[in-house]
């Protein structure tokens, strides 16, 4: 039974994975950077279809993380994302958005790292929202 249902979250995310690179004709303009252990990448960022989004959080066990803070930080400049994996460190290349606010009293700063962000939220310098955003991110090289 747990083969069946593996199976059939590979085939779905494979399927949502090859709908959202048809439907995509930026190519490699959707690559931004990211940050992953204070290494600087490149990332591709297309966002799924709403549908494909609800699917994904609902069956897709292995979603990795996409951290970022929209409002940006000090001086108009932004927030670079941050990634909780890469290949061959428990990566799937579907990430669900996860948005960070920095808390009353703590400035905007760039963070590098998952366990940078686990300890700020510790810290109670950030707080963190799971949003029902699903991004397929493979990262495609160093920045």
């Amino acid at each position: 039974m747990k083969k069946t249902i593996l199976c059939l979250m590979t085939a779905l995310t494979l399927f949502a994975a090859q709908n959202v690179v048809a439907a995509s004709t930026k190519g490699l303009a959707s690559a931004i950077p990211a940050y992953y252990d204070h290494d600087l990448l490149t990332i591709l960022f297309v966002e799924f279809s709403p549908a494909a989004e609800k699917s994904l959080i609902q069956h897709n066990q292995s979603l990795n993380f996409i951290y970022q803070s929209d409002p940006g930080l000090p001086g108009g400049q932004p927030f670079v994302s941050v990634i909780d994996a890469i290949p061959g460190d428990g990566f799937n290349p579907v990430w669900q958005e996860v948005q960070i606010t920095f808390t009353a009293g703590h400035t905007p700063r760039q963070l590098f790292s998952d366990d940078e962000i686990s300890a700020a939220v510790d810290a109670g310098e950030i707080t963190l929202a799971f949003t029902d955003e699903v991004y397929w991110c493979p990262v495609i090289g160093k920045k």
